[in-house]
């Protein structure tokens, strides 16, 4: 069975710049300590890393 990350939005992207804004669209995260679940892909990883100060991540 493949992993998947529980990914946490903790920070607000107010100050953030229009791409990082959109990262955070494309993992459908929208507002502040919400909670996505995805699965452990190379393309998911890289956005992550994009975006790592504005969230947190778990492996379930």
């Amino acid at each position: 069975m493949a992993k998947r990350l529980k990914i946490t939005q903790v920070r607000s992207s107010n100050d953030s710049v229009r791409k990082q804004k959109r990262t955070l669209q494309a993992l459908g995260l929208r507002r502040m300590h919400q909670t996505v679940v995805h699965r452990d892909t190379p393309q998911i990883r890289g956005m992550i890393l994009k975006i790592r100060h504005l969230l947190e991540v778990e492996e379930e």
